[in-house]
């Protein structure tokens, strides 16, 4: 029985081999009925279905199809309009008075008002709701500190002034306050159809404004999206997005070839091959995103960490040039510096520490450490179903091993328990990413560095830092602003709370039948204009 198992099996194959690709029959079958369905994994399942509460990329993909705030990026990554037509600045900077679009519905067909901002804003920063991403990107509204410490009702610094009016008053002037309100904790809903203080839970509740409203989810295997008519924007092109939940990546990558997925996401081991092969060259994309790829090494949670000394050894024991250009192909750029390179500031030159496994082995010895074996036990954290995220980590844990003699346990998580497990606080060591949400230094240094940073779960400090990130964040743009930031910046790259290893850049399958896919620098603008044909 096991021979003709293995026997069909073989044959089956040899067809699936024969049918395969692009135009072939198999993938015209696969396509059937999905004509005007835009079809592409999402790698995790999400990690919530609550704009108020979300902190990761991959979920925030999905949905920006259904949420949206008062503004929102274009392609050229400037800020424009979404519910918000206009908006008028005050007050030398410190007050902001948005006119709501005309035109603009939630998916039950309500018309939004300022009515509706005002109560959004105020259920996103209750304490009981416990968003975790409110104090990084509405902290600089007046009153919403006090609302997060639950010694205030209301936003006292959001004023409905009518009802298509709302007037936003911030603690200072800022060059980057309209940036963070694109961040999805600003999206606008429906009292009647939302929880006012605890997580959306179901697509019953996930009603928005956006281009597409949520069909249904599966948890664990398949997110459904259609085509809202009534978009402010125009109805989509398209009718369906299928978002099927697949986290094997060698599974994402067959089932492209097999016709049943329009755009998935590549792994570094997988582009060689497809960049010679005929079928699929052309379909190979690459974007490059203002984002960072790092280990962090947590003071709070690994005591040792609290020694710069320590951190530094570790930093100049991890060789990143032959972890991107050889183990990762060379596709991304090693990093020398926090900053990417479409961030204001950036340099190719900087104080980076060096690969020196000598200097850091007499750094750790310096540190108390002459003996390696007798350091606390380390565990090295980092997100599971990604085969690029496991090879670096497995090569840290080898050099670490190699050049200093110590042993690095590693642990793979189920992604949204890794997110809790760091706004917890708890990560030793650990492989993880920065995306700019805008492209701004202070979007990297002063939410995740200086130490009361609301995205600094790892609990590092420098006096010294924060001073200069204080006095950049309020200067105007300009080469002042970046010189203090680059100092602030040139001070953490030697004190190591991070190793920057290299910056994102996107490889990704996209079929020939999508088009008018929109794009910025931080990833695929909702799918408005997107279309489907041969």
């Amino acid at each position: 029985m096991v021979r003709i198992l293995t026997l069909l099996s073989i044959l089956t194959l040899f067809v699936l081999a024969g049918c395969g690709g692009p135009g072939g029959s198999f993938s015209k079958q696969a396509s059937k009925g999905k004509e005007n369905t835009f079809r592409y994994p999402i790698v995790t399942s999400p990690t919530t279905l609550d704009p108020h509460k979300v902190e990761d990329g991959d979920t925030i993909d999905l949905l920006q199809q259904v949420f949206e705030g008062l503004v929102g990026w274009d392609e050229n990554n400037q800020v424009v309009g979404k519910l918000a037509e206009k908006w008028d600045v005050k007050d030398n900077g410190q007050t902001y008075v948005f006119t709501l679009r005309e035109g603009a519905k939630f998916h039950n067909g309500r018309a939004v008002t300022a009515e509706d901002v005002k109560w959004s804003y105020e259920r996103a920063t209750n304490p009981k709701l416990a968003s975790t991403v409110a104090p990084t990107y509405l902290s600089d509204i007046v009153g919403v500190a006090d609302k997060l410490a639950g010694k205030a009702a209301e936003v006292s610094g959001i004023k409905v002034v009518d009802e298509k009016t709302i007037e936003i008053h911030i603690t200072r002037p800022i060059p980057f306050f309209l940036p963070k309100l694109t961040y999805l904790v600003g999206a606008v809903l429906p009292k009647e159809s939302v929880p006012p203080d605890s997580e959306i839970t179901s697509t019953e509740q996930m009603v928005g404004t956006g281009p597409f409203k949520p069909m249904r989810y599966a948890v664990d295997q398949l997110f459904e999206l259609t085509a809202n008519a009534d978009y402010w924007g125009g109805a989509p092109k398209i009718e369906k997005i299928e978002r099927p939940v697949i986290k094997d990546a060698a599974t994402r990558l067959l089932k492209f070839k097999n016709g049943e997925l329009d755009l998935v996401m590549l792994e570094r081991q997988d582009v060689p091959a497809l960049e010679k092969d005929p079928k699929f060259k052309s379909d190979l994309k690459f974007f490059d995103r203002p984002a960072i790829w790092y280990v962090g090494f947590a003071p709070n949670s690994y005591e040792p960490f609290k020694n710069p000394l320590v951190r530094k050894a570790f930093a100049m024991a991890i060789d990143r040039d032959t972890i991107v250009g050889e183990l990762l192909g060379g596709i991304n750029k090693p990093a020398k510096s926090i900053l990417p390179p479409a961030v204001p500031g950036y340099r190719e030159v900087t104080q980076a520490l060096p690969y020196d496994p000598a200097g850091a082995k007499q750094l750790l010895t310096s540190a108390g450490f002459a003996d390696p074996s007798k350091m606390p036990a380390l565990e090295l954290n980092f997100r599971d179903s990604r085969p690029d995220i496991k090879i670096v980590a497995e090569a840290i844990q080898a050099q670490l091993k190699k050049n200093l003699g110590v042993n690095v346990t590693l642990k793979s998580m189920e992604w949204g328990a890794y997110l809790r497990k760091r706004d917890e606080g708890k990560l030793e060591i650990f492989h993880m990413r920065w995306a700019a949400d805008y492209l701004d230094a202070e979007n990297f240094l002063t939410i995740m560095l200086t130490t009361h940073g609301p995205e600094n779960k790892m609990g590092y400090s420098n006096a010294a830092v924060d001073k200069l990130c204080a006095e950049a964040d309020i200067m105007p743009d300009g080469p002042a602003r970046n010189a203090k930031y680059q100092q602030a910046e040139d001070l953490l790259l030697q004190d190591a709370p991070w190793l920057p290893l290299y910056f994102q850049r996107d490889a990704e399958l996209i079929s020939s039948r999508v088009k008018g896919i929109k794009e910025s620098a931080f990833g695929h603008l909702p799918h408005v204009s997107l279309s489907l044909g041969d």
